[in-house]
């Protein structure tokens, strides 16, 4: 019997493991034949958290193909199950958090007049925000500031996750128009420089913090789902177009107005561990903007991983935006813009859902023109701007009926639709059982028209399909 005919693949393709269910698995072919052997022999690379691996010579399997090949054996029997003593992994490492009293540092009031990033916001954009706006937004993500040394006046970005732990704290530096410059850098590693520099040692958190597998390991803003458990979320790539886009549709003080996270990175959406992060959202409406991108790779990405995620987390919706995929100048995608790039170029005012008496000395602000209220809808948003601010009917309840026996005698397709040019329908039962569910609901609330719209626009898509 040849000992080397069975091995594991080589190069870097990977498996789903079938003890911890992480593509982290290879499996083993036959040699000769170049097929797999049966989905369960392979070795998991996660060695230290799981450690499953089967080896063919070890529990029979071999021995038995050998033994049907020399005419000793019949046949295999199809339903082959080795036995194989199962290893007890290693649990997971409980993870070492931020130290609080190094984080509770850069909150220090007196550092905000060094913050470039919040002064710019105050007086440097071409629509300078109200301070005491300014400060509930840096006082609910918690942003803070570098005060010396080389990264001082830079602004802190903290990772907080949902049982208010702090999984790490990024620190970005900006110049006078808000563009961040060098590399962002996590805070543990300016104490760590700086406790080398000086020839001291380092801190008994920093050490332990520094064997941490991940940490960057939740959503920034992810504190704050507690305190808006019911709040629609608005999903970013980066800390800072979350804070401008709380600033630019305000606070989330009702429960239907955008609560702002981002995921850290671009990758950070699509990894292996993206789903760690994302899970968190089970149960959201969640509004996703992804990043521009040359060939618009990156939209495309997210939206196929979000289908992914909508299937493992029940009654959650990922609903896109390729608002700036339309938007965009060909430089503003070559630059890989995202939506803060886009606000900012706005007056906030004309983005709140309240009226905002205009601040004296404010320049005129600029019409914004080209904007439908279908467009707006991926907003959930009635007065994102004033030409869509027109009153609704206080009971719906005929259109509610009507539309609820439009979709049950109609067969609803099982791929995805992009029923217009901002919106994409990833699962079209889920879509309309859920905003069906919250229209019913919230019959006659101003606020949940939009959810009524988003219906009847796609009770139009079906039937303009019909009539082709």
């Amino acid at each position: 019997m040849n000992q080397h005919r069975y091995s594991l693949e080589k190069g870097s393709k990977k498996h789903r493991c079938p003890e911890c269910e992480k593509k982290t698995f290879v499996r083993y072919i036959d040699t000769e034949t170049g097929d797999y052997l049966p989905e369960q022999y392979g070795r998991c690379d996660r060695e230290s958290k799981c450690s499953y691996f089967l080896n063919p010579y070890l529990d029979g399997y071999a021995k038995a193909i050998w033994e049907q090949e020399q005419g000793n054996r019949s046949e295999l029997p199809n339903n082959w199950k080795p036995q194989r003593k199962k290893a007890t992994p290693e649990p997971d490492p409980k993870p070492v958090f931020f130290d609080f009293e190094t984080f509770f540092q850069t909150l220090e009031p007196d550092r905000y007049e060094k913050n470039t990033f919040l002064q710019n916001l105050l007086t440097r954009v071409s629509f300078p925000f109200d301070v005491h706006d300014l400060g509930k937004v840096a006082g609910l993500y918690r942003l803070g500031t570098i005060a010396n040394g080389y990264r001082s006046g830079a602004n802190t970005f903290p990772f907080i996750d949902v049982q208010g732990n702090i999984r790490a704290v990024q620190v970005k530096q900006f110049d006078k128009q808000n563009h961040s410059i060098g590399n962002p850098i996590p805070l543990n590693r300016i104490v760590e420089n700086h406790h080398t520099r000086n020839n001291e040692p380092l801190p008994e958190w920093i050490e332990a913090y520094n064997k941490n597998e991940s940490t960057f390991s939740c959503l920034f803003g992810e504190h704050l789902l507690n305190k808006y458990p019911s709040n629609p979320v608005a999903l970013v790539e980066a800390p800072k177009t979350a804070i401008y886009g709380t600033l630019y549709f305000g606070l989330p003080e009702t429960p239907d107005s955008l609560l702002w996270l981002a995921v850290y990175n671009k990758s950070s959406f699509t990894s292996e561990n993206g789903f760690e992060k994302i899970k968190v959202l089970q149960g959201r409406f969640v509004y996703v903007f992804p990043d521009l991108s040359k060939d618009g790779s990156t939209f495309k990405e997210w939206e196929t991983k979000a289908k992914e995620y909508e299937k493992r987390l029940p009654k959650t919706r990922f609903i896109f935006s390729d608002l700036l995929e339309r938007l965009a100048t060909t430089e503003q995608r070559e630059k890989g813009a995202d939506i803060a790039d886009v606000l900012i170029l706005q007056d906030w005012r004309l983005f709140r859902k309240k009226n905002v008496q205009e601040a004296p000395q404010q320049p005129e602000p600029e019409k914004v023109t080209g904007v439908t209220a279908q467009q707006n809808n991926i907003f959930s948003l009635e007065n994102v701007f004033p030409e869509i601010s027109n009153q609704q009917p206080q009971d719906w309840s005929n259109d509610i009926a009507a539309i609820e026996y439009y979709f049950s005698i109609i067969e609803l397709p099982t791929q995805p639709i992009k029923i217009n040019s901002c919106s994409t329908i990833l699962d079209c039962s889920k879509y309309v059982d859920s905003t069906l569910s919250i229209v019913k609901a919230n019959n006659g609330k101003q606020t949940f028209y939009t959810y009524l719209n988003q219906l009847k626009e796609l009770k139009n898509y079906f039937e303009n399909i019909k009539n082709l």
